[in-house]
């Protein structure tokens, strides 16, 4: 009887779960099902235009252990292979596992293995696949250093659980059902002044069946590099693999796992995950708007929450940045990319979780103090050498006038200054000191660019990557101003008067004719190009991952200056309609040899690369806001849907995902480092945000498809006549209120 039982459970819990992901899938399930967590669909944007797609992530918010299948990409209907652990962002895994059915053979390690798109189920906290070619479902639950495979065999046949290593793999029987694991991983950097280095994961695993108790008619076979699971046709039909990772050590790993699934199985573990889910995506909740906006709105929101991860393991843990254990009683996050997320994933943090954003920066400070430098793409070996300038310092500013300060500010500051005093801004090369081209670069006030066909001269430059002249030079503009805004803040008038100065240089390379930022050479001479095409694969001559007409605006800090350099508000007004209306001024085709990350295109404007983020809001400050609001909601209408194509370019791991969630609130923050949102339409009634103060609320009881456009506005009852608010009074609590119209109100938020 308690056989019937619990097969009749098993069987109820198997439909109720294909049910919820193909009622997610079209749309049904929030009729019955509102909470925020049920909008969520990691499958929005896993086809990508032209780059990396968007990974279906399955994780707890911010936590180390996370997977997704590895595949070429959606549109294959077979698996590589499913990791243990995915260590990076976008990273391919470690710890391969697959499984075969009957005798295995060398050909078993390699195969791949074919699923039906339609019988996924697909959330944050659980995923499930049907192996359709070998009638086995597979199902994933993830912990914070554990997670749960769990396997439904065939009855009565031989298979197998196959798990190879990505590096060198050692493993060892611990008892008849548990096993240790060890991998060694090394990673090599861009940077060729950087020597590769090289970590160790440990992994204890425990094979049992579907209620946590030891498998009978199991067998581990460990061989070189690989580790097998023979399940045999006494085995149970439902089998668990349910393992932990630590990058401390194999005791550590063990403690990991005592500690997280002692007492969980796949069931409860997927509950739990589920409510850490709950309890961030609960944080803004949301009314009015169609399923699909919430669809989209909760996945972002999601997103950005998938990076940095706590590696902190039991009140210690392992630091790529001197490759030592350290004590802690804070969190320890990881893996960040701040070229990308310093827009607006980390100033979102810093109102929905402030706590959480000021141990990001402890852990900063902590990987500067142990590497020499502080890391601008922190990942768990080491910072990784990637994009350009040095825009971590931006996180301190902004924290700090947030009054976000607990972290070591006199060493963020010391950190932030060497990366712009002594380090190199040669793309891709951050952790390498100064060069003679840097010089150069510091005499001239702008990076030198070279002609076209012009050899190199500088040999730490990348031959892909290029100098990006341009684009070096308008991001060091910003983190001097970075510096200097901090400096004044903390009372340092010398570096304030100084890095004031420099940050001053960007109108050196402001061309009068063009209107826009153009290169110039060694000697000062302009290099006559065209901004919308030239400097190669990726504009990388001159500009990075997108072309002139982008880095005209890429000046944040000094929005008053640049349209002054325009000619004043009217003439600043008219380029940015240029922008949006300018033509490719070639086919598609040929556009695309180049310009492979400028998609999501608007004319010349890229939704899809984040130095366009800023761009709509401009329209604020040049005295016709109406069209900040007409142009942000044209924007996610078109570019952002709740599909397979939901995404415009790379996501970046929250980087986008923070401008979708921000934007369809209502606000956004135009410059990082200055505690002020600029204002737009929300596409919902209603946002309401608990904050320290109690609750923010947006309200626009009229917002619609066409009624976009701010009539009037009040904060707490009070009319606000212009299109920004501060940081402080969201965090104080209480009510935008904005009066929505179908037509434009032209005069409001004028002045």
């Amino acid at each position: 009887m308690n056989k019937l039982n619990q097969t009749r459970k098993d069987v109820i819990s198997i439909l109720l779960t294909v049910m919820t992901g193909v009622l997610i899938h079209t749309g049904m399930y929030q009729t019955a099902h509102a909470d925020p967590a049920s909008y969520v669909d990691p499958r929005i944007g896993n086809i990508a235009p032209f780059l990396v797609p968007t990974y279906p992530t399955y994780q707890q918010p911010n936590q180390m252990l996370r997977m997704y299948p590895i595949r070429k990409d959606y549109t294959f209907d077979q698996v590589q292979y499913f990791p243990l652990q995915v260590m990076w962002h976008r990273g391919k895994g470690i710890l391969k596992m697959r499984v075969a059915r009957g005798p295995v053979t060398a050909a078993s390690w390699n195969r791949k293995m074919a699923y039906d798109h339609d019988l996924e189920v697909v959330h944050p906290w659980r995923f499930e696949t049907y192996l359709i070619e070998d009638d086995i479902t597979l199902g994933f639950a993830p912990g914070k250093k554990t997670a749960i495979y769990r396997y439904n065999f065939p009855r009565a046949t031989q298979s197998h659980i196959l798990i190879e290593g990505t590096g060198k793999m050692t493993a060892k029987l611990v008892e008849p059902h548990a096993v240790n694991i060890t991998e060694r991983i090394t990673k090599k950097s861009r940077n060729p002044e950087l020597a590769p280095v090289t970590m160790s994961v440990w992994c204890y695993a425990e094979v049992t069946d579907g209620q946590g108790r030891p498998a009978q008619g199991m067998n581990i076979i460990i061989d070189k590099n690989t580790l097998r699971i023979e399940c045999g046709k006494k085995a149970p039909k439902t089998i668990l693999l349910k393992y932990a990772i630590s990058y401390v050590s194999q005791q550590q790993a063990r403690k990991n796992f005592d500690a997280e699934l002692s007492h969980q199985n796949f069931e409860e573990l997927s509950v739990s995950g589920k409510a850490a889910w709950d309890g961030e995506l609960n944080k803004i909740r949301v009314k009015g708007g169609t399923d699909a906006q919430k669809r989209s709105f909760y996945t972002a929101l999601y997103r950005t929450h998938e990076r940095m991860i706590d590696i902190a393991e039991d009140g210690q843990y392992y630091s790529g940045y001197d490759q030592s254990i350290h004590k802690t009683t804070r969190p320890f996050y990881v893996d960040d990319w701040v070229w990308d997320t310093y827009r607006a994933q980390h100033p979102l943090r810093t109102i929905l979780a402030p706590q959480q954003a000021q141990d990001m920066l402890h852990s900063y400070v902590e990987m500067y103090k142990q590497s020499g430098w502080m890391p601008t793409f922190p990942q768990v070996f080491r910072n990784h050498a990637c994009m350009n300038s040095y825009h971590s310092s931006v996180l301190f500013l902004d924290a700090y006038r947030k009054g976000l300060t607990d972290f070591d500010i006199e060493a963020a500051y010391e950190g932030v200054r060497k990366n712009v005093t002594q380090g190199s801004w040669i793309p891709w090369r951050q952790g390498s000191k100064a060069t003679a081209l840097d010089q150069r670069m510091k005499d001239l006030g702008f990076m030198p660019a070279l002609h076209p066909g012009e050899e190199e001269t500088e040999p730490l430059v990348d031959g892909f990557e290029r100098r990006q002249s341009v684009a070096i030079s308008l991001g060091r503009s910003f983190d001097t101003w970075v510096l200097s805004e901090w400096a004044k803040e903390l009372g340092k008038k010398e570096d304030y008067v100084r890095f004031a100065a420099i940050s001053d240089q960007y109108k050196r390379l402001w061309s009068e004719e063009y209107k826009m930022f153009m290169p110039k050479d060694d000697k000062g001479e302009w290099i006559d190009i065209n901004p919308k095409s030239a400097g190669g694969r990726g504009y990388r001559d001159y500009y990075d991952e997108n072309n002139g007409w982008t880095y005209a605006w890429h000046v944040p800090h000094a929005i008053d200056g640049l349209i002054e350099l325009l000619g004043g508000k009217e003439q600043a007004r008219k380029r940015l309609d240029q922008l949006f209306r300018e033509p490719l001024g070639m086919s598609r085709m040929a556009f695309h040899v180049n310009g492979a990350n400028s998609t999501g295109m608007v004319g010349q404007f890229s939704m899809g690369n984040e130095p366009s983020f800023h761009i709509p809001y401009l329209y604020n400050y040049c005295g016709a806001p109406w069209k900040t609001q007409q142009r942000t909601r044209f924007l996610l209408d078109v570019w952002f849907k709740d599909n397979l194509f939901g995404i415009p370019g790379d996501e970046d791991g929250g980087g986008m995902s923070a401008w979708v969630v921000f934007t369809a609130m209502g606000f956004y923050p135009v410059t990082a480092g200055e505690p002020v949102y600029a204002l737009t339409s929300p596409v919902f009634t209603e946002v309401a945000m608990d904050v320290p103060g109690g609750q923010f609320k947006v309200l626009a009881p009229a917002s619609s498809k066409v009624n976009k456009y701010i009539q009037k506005a009040e904060l707490n009852g009070k009319p606000l006549n212009m299109p920004f608010i501060t940081h402080d009074q969201i965090m104080a609590g209480g009510i935008l209120t904005l009066d929505l119209g179908d037509k434009p109100n032209r005069s409001w938020g004028v002045k």
